[in-house]
């Protein structure tokens, strides 16, 4: 049956149209979040013998669509059939099929539409994005967190419906000392959707669903010349998301999404034990993180960003043995997930929470220095100080981590080159100075007690920048952590060239390291013992239904996490909004 293109009832983007006539065009299903994150089979039980696996929705091609030539080629494996399960007008239908070639075409809209939203602000990280979300909510303003391409806090689009009242609160923000937040316009004139075709007919639709007898699903995609392939266990559905195209999200068991992960992000390589504890980690950090593209309405992405997950074309014998030793195991402090935070190299110390990200410390992400032996006194020789910091990236010996690539490094960056990412990062940030022509110097201000750079200042020829923590790594090429110096390089002339970062790590460095815990491993700890190395105070546990996945931190709830000062702005802020709404209204 052929199916002719539809129109959706509801929206996660409003518009309003560039034309006299009064007209919202509803692109996107609206997202209801619930906080009964996990569905499970039917079980009133969660103890050990009757535990059930939980299924995850992860995204595993975002934005979909967002490219004019975007296909994916969707198999079954050999023997078996795709049914493909869809709405009509009449209900649901159900067709069968060995692949399908799904594409998105652009259909012309009647009339040109603008898209609005405002952007309070841009984050390299979902942490401090959500950190972000928190505070705007103490101060009133209702907050949704988004990942167009990198992770920003939207003014709540079902709250901040009304182009009034998009612009009051831009008005009264700016009013206020805010210099952070824009109102993010696109003129629309054609809408994405998504197609295939089958037995010669072309079939429409915004949402489809993919099932495999066997619960295996192979996916192709073309990207930039290469073919990308993955087998993915579970099922598939194609959705629509808030930027105006597709997620193609996996509905996956945990247990075996666990085998497209563990591999790929510490190594099959690497020893039992260190597998073990990988395990354990992205066990308690997938379930943590659930929320993540709740705007999306699918919990996790199976990129870096995330956790590194490529389905199961490639699985190891000696990985699937550490998820079965360590099924249903989880790591906890006080009852409650920890931040299963991971990365591959520390540089030799491990950071604390706020090293890297605004809010409330994590008791059990604390300094550890990475070595079972007595290389640095950090007790009494703070790495706050520059001279001590120095002398300890000069130190090579002595580490879990020593023999690794990243363990030490020297990048040396051009100010030319300094000028065009800085400016990169300060146009997509929308900031006042995006533009500049010069840089004078650049300098460390600030350096924590375990050596991360908090702050650095840029002076340009328009005025003078800072930069502070995860967003250093944004706003220059060169460090691949924050845990570095810099040293000015200068030409024959004795003019500044460029600079040069000298440091060590590849990554945040707050938790586990990869790296170090293949030394452990090899030396024989048990994960157990590798997992309380990086994460003191913390326990191993079955899942069960006691456990907190997550909650917000007690500090920033209601307005604790603002000022009296910004309690009362924000207020005024509110009322004053309100009458104008009254006014209008009345008018």
């Amino acid at each position: 049956m052929k199916e002719q293109m539809h129109k959706q009832k509801s929206s996660s983007f409003s518009y309003i149209c560039l034309s006299s006539t009064k007209f919202v065009w509803k692109l996107a299903g609206t997202m209801l979040v619930s906080f009964c994150w996990v569905s499970m089979a039917a079980s009133p039980s969660w103890g050990q013998s009757q535990r059930v696996d939980i299924e995850l929705q992860i995204g595993v091609v975002q934005q979909f669509g967002s490219k004019a030539n975007d296909n994916l080629t969707v198999k079954a494996t050999e023997g078996e059939k795709l049914a493909l399960r869809y709405q009509t007008i009449d209900g649901e239908a159900i067709v069968h099929t060995e692949s399908i070639k799904l594409q998105v075409a652009m259909h012309p809209l009647p009339e040109p539409i603008l898209q609005e939203r405002v952007v309070l602000s841009s984050h390299r990280s979902f942490e401090s994005a959500e950190q972000s979300a928190l505070l705007w909510r103490a101060r009133g303003i209702e907050t949704e967190i988004a990942h167009p391409d990198r992770w920003q806090v939207w003014a709540k689009r079902s709250v901040y419906h009304t182009p009034l009242l998009r612009r009051l609160l831009l008005k009264s923000l700016k009013a206020h000392g805010d210099d952070t937040s824009y109102m993010e316009t696109k003129v629309l004139r054609q809408f994405p959707q998504a197609f295939w075709i089958l037995d010669g007919y072309r079939y429409n639709r915004h949402q489809l669903d993919i099932i495999s007898g066997k619960d295996l699903i192979q996916v192709s995609r073309e990207l930039d010349g290469q073919s990308i392939k993955h087998l993915y266990g579970g099922s598939l559905r194609l959705q629509l998301n808030a930027y105006g195209s597709y997620t193609l999200v996996n509905k996956v068991p945990l247990e075996t999404y666990l085998r497209g992960v563990v591999p790929h992000e510490i190594g099959a390589e690497a020893p039992e034990a260190a597998l073990e504890a990988q395990a354990i980690l992205a066990r308690t950090y997938v379930l943590r993180n659930l929320r993540r593209f709740a705007i999306d309405d699918y919990q996790l992405c199976a990129t870096p960003e995330c956790q590194v997950y490529k389905g199961l074309a490639q699985t190891y014998g000696a990985v699937d043995k550490a998820i079965a030793a360590t099924k249903g195991l989880v790591l906890t402090y006080n009852n409650q997930l920890v931040d299963a935070l991971y990365s591959s190299t520390t540089g030799g110390i491990t950071a604390p929470y706020s090293d890297l990200w605004d809010g409330p410390e994590r008791p059990y992400l604390t300094a550890v220095v990475d070595s079972v032996g007595n290389v640095w006194d950090l007790d009494n020789k703070s790495l706050a100080s520059e001279s001590n910091f120095r002398s300890f990236i000069n130190l090579k010996k002595g580490f879990n981590e020593e023999d690794w690539d990243w363990f030490r490094w020297r990048y040396e960056t051009s100010l030319s080159d300094m000028i065009k990412f800085l400016n990169k990062y300060l146009k997509r940030r929308k900031h006042p100075q995006a533009g500049f022509q010069k840089i004078h110097w650049v300098q460390v201000v600030e350096r924590s007690p375990t050596g991360r750079v908090l702050k650095m200042e840029v002076q340009t020829d328009k005025g003078r920048i800072e930069i502070e923590k995860d967003q250093i790594r944004n706003a220059f090429w060169a460090p691949i952590s924050t845990l570095f110096y810099i040293e000015p390089l200068y030409r024959d002339d004795r003019t500044l060239r460029g600079y040069a970062f000298v440091g060590g790590g590849f990554g945040h460095g707050v938790g586990l390291s990869q790296a170090g815990s293949h030394r452990l491993g090899q030396m024989g700890w048990s994960s157990e013992r590798i997992l309380s190395f990086y994460f003191p105070g913390t326990h191993i546990q079955q899942i069960h239904e006691e456990i907190i996945f997550w909650q917000h931190p007690p500090s920033t709830n209601a307005m604790a996490g603002a000022t009296l000062r910004d309690q009362q702005a924000c207020l005024t802020c509110i009322r004053g909004m309100l009458l104008v709404v009254i006014n209008a209204f009345n008018h």
